[in-house]
């Protein structure tokens, strides 16, 4: 039999994952698979066993959030393990299972991931890290990491806006340096998100229509401090409808973008903490990673 490594995150989404347990080891039992069982202990617990243990198994298949998925990916990738890879969605918003089209239900998502559909898939680089879809800053950019968890389980992707809506009041721009490509772009930034998705955040309207995952380009949008309150109120509308126009929401498309700024700013990769940085260097690693879909 083949042996596959199961990681899950026990406090994910709704905590639900354990009354699934024995549907999930059947079903890739039926698959043909000797299943490995891991349910991660805390923040960083994923990456510690995707690394040490991946090399051993012929899947790893993770159930929870885009965090955990990332947990995964980054600890296969720092050590060099090549297996293709399931995931089971069970987080609360969950925008890389939806961009690349996996089912919601666990049942479903647990066949896929024992199924043989592959698809290679970009992955960012972020200095001597990873992440999956996004990495981000600014502005409600560490919404997702500090919101309670029980909002989360509760109201979804609404406990994020109303964190977001509570912080208005703490608006703060950045000066950057940013340097894409062949392209110098030097201002003060209220926040930029470099994705490799369809969604974030539940928002397909932020990265935009024509995503493709394996194009190695990220998609990148940059939000502009305004002069004035009438160029700050159409930043949102512009954010979320491309229709609206603003001169200080700019969006391109890149492989590799390095950002520079005087102190130290807070980044989110793939909707968790992703550490403090005052030079962030961002690669797009085309099909670096192979998933099961």
């Amino acid at each position: 039999m083949k042996n596959l490594l199961f990681i899950y995150n026990p406090k994910a989404g709704k905590g639900s994952i354990g009354t699934h347990l024995g549907d999930i080891v059947e079903i890739f039992s039926e698959g043909g698979y000797k299943v490995t069982i891991y349910p991660t202990k805390c923040v960083g617990d994923g990456e510690i066993i995707a690394g040490q243990w991946g090399g051993e198994y012929d899947r790893i298949v993770c159930a929870g959030g885009d965090g955990t998925l990332d947990e995964v990916v980054t600890g296969m990738l720092l050590h060099g393990i090549s297996v293709p890879v399931g995931y089971l969605p069970t987080g609360s918003t969950n925008d890389f299972a939806r961009s690349i089209g996996l089912p919601r239900t666990v049942r479903k998502a647990a066949r896929v991931a024992a199924s043989d559909n592959y698809f290679k898939c970009d992955i960012g680089r972020f200095n001597s890290g990873y992440f999956v879809y996004v990495a981000a800053f600014g502005l409600f950019t560490d919404v997702p990491y500090e919101t309670d968890q029980g909002m989360k389980n509760i109201f979804g992707y609404s406990a994020y806006v109303a964190e977001a809506v509570r912080r208005l009041p703490t608006i703060r721009s950045i000066p950057l340096r940013i340097e894409y490509d062949d392209d110098v772009i030097t201002d003060d930034f209220l926040v930029g998100i470099i994705t490799n998705s369809e969604s974030v955040a539940g928002m397909k309207s932020l990265p935009g229509s024509d995503v493709e995952l394996n194009d190695g380009l990220f998609e990148v949008m940059l939000v502009r401090s305004p002069d004035n309150i009438r160029d700050f109120n159409l930043i949102a509308p512009a954010i979320l409808d491309r229709r609206i126009r603003s001169e200080n929401v700019i969006r391109f498309k890149c492989r590799n973008i390095t950002i520079e700024s005087d102190e130290p700013i807070p980044w989110n990769l793939d909707g968790e903490f992703g550490g403090m940085s005052d030079r962030t260097e961002i690669e797009n690693l085309r099909e670096a990673m192979e998933f099961v879909i």
